[in-house]
């Protein structure tokens, strides 16, 4: 599922696209991909709207509208974006389409149909996107942003030292920290030499700065790279290179490549987690409740194999083959 980098990267693609189109005209084939208004109402509600700006936050990309509007887009599993002219051919997989002056549509395209598009108003005083007139915000419950300049060591400690419980799983909580999920939680517990099931409270001040700067450079670095196209994902401008720099995610059985002992994986809250037990031990006393988890610890296990690379790299392919991405509009 894409992850900070990944959906950043759709983000700054689409912007120099989409900001200043206006809507003209909706085309749903999904209406499950609508998360909380029906097809018309959706439709009534963006149609000659103009296309304000293109952002992200968290997991989701957010767009927003003239009138006090906002889109947000998860992109869950298989969910593509692109922005085609209006004569390239129907894809059966495009569940909803948002049609633009002059020619061009936005196309959300999803094979397996898990993701999910929503439509909310924006409070007039905070700029926030609402639930629903007077309800929370959206991203209420969420966390700071890991890259926001404004979020320094300072605050991270305070928010580490204010949880318990152990290290992958909290990465993974969208209210500790926005955006990141399996594989950069994954490689930044790596870089920091940390143990994934280390408890929070246990680390030194030492260990947090570590942790807080893996986070900021594994992220960095992915946006950079484009993200990692591991299986459908893919922004407008192409795949990702993030994959090819990964250290551990997916490696099951082979050489740290800071030690050169085997990469293991255990499962954790039913997520593959992939670490070395050498450069990432767990002291002594912190094994005993963890042993059961540890013991499902192997050199093999669930890996990417080559077979499963080719068949998404081609998945990808046909979708760029299926969307002609359109050039970008002049600009006056």
């Amino acid at each position: 599922m894409p992850e900070l980098p990944e959906v950043e990267t759709v983000a700054r693609d689409l912007r120099p696209r989409l900001v200043g189109a206006e809507i003209v005209g909706v085309r749903s084939s999904w209406a499950r991909t609508l998360r909380n208004v029906d097809a018309d109402a959706f439709a009534a509600a963006v149609t000659g709207r103009t296309i304000e700006a293109v952002g992200r936050r968290a997991k989701l990309l957010v767009i927003e509208l003239s009138g006090g509007l906002g889109l947000t887009i998860h992109l869950k599993m298989t969910g593509q974006l692109f922005v085609v002219d209006a004569g390239v051919p129907d894809d059966p997989y495009v569940r909803l389409v948002l049609e633009l002056a002059g020619g061009r549509e936005l196309r959300f395209r999803d094979i397996r149909k898990f993701g999910k598009v929503g439509l909310y108003e924006r409070d007039p005083r905070t700029g926030d996107l609402l639930i629903e007139r007077g309800g929370a915000g959206v991203f209420a419950a969420t966390g700071p942003e890991p890259l926001d300049e404004a979020f320094k060591l300072r605050d991270f400690r305070r928010r580490l030292r204010a949880r318990r419980g152990r290290l992958k799983p909290l990465l993974l909580d969208q209210s500790f920290l926005a955006g990141i999920g399996n594989i950069y939680a994954d490689e930044a517990l790596w870089a920091a030499r940390l143990h994934p099931l280390r408890p929070a409270k246990s680390l030194r001040p030492i260990d947090e700065m570590r942790l807080y700067a893996a986070i900021r450079q594994v992220l960095s670095e992915a946006i950079e790279r484009r993200g990692s196209s591991i299986d459908d994902y893919t922004a407008p401008d192409g795949d990702g290179a993030m994959q090819e720099r990964l250290q551990v995610y997916q490696r099951t059985g082979e050489p740290c490549p800071r030690c050169g002992r085997p990469i293991r994986r255990i499962v954790v809250g039913g997520r593959s987690t992939h670490f070395c037990s050498w450069c990432q031990r767990l002291r002594a006393s912190e094994r005993k409740a963890v042993a059961a988890v540890l013991r499902t610890a192997g050199q093999t296990g669930r890996t990417t194999s080559e077979r499963t690379q080719r068949a998404a790299e081609t998945r990808r392919s046909a979708a760029r083959a299926a969307m002609h991405p359109a050039p970008l509009p002049a600009r006056d």
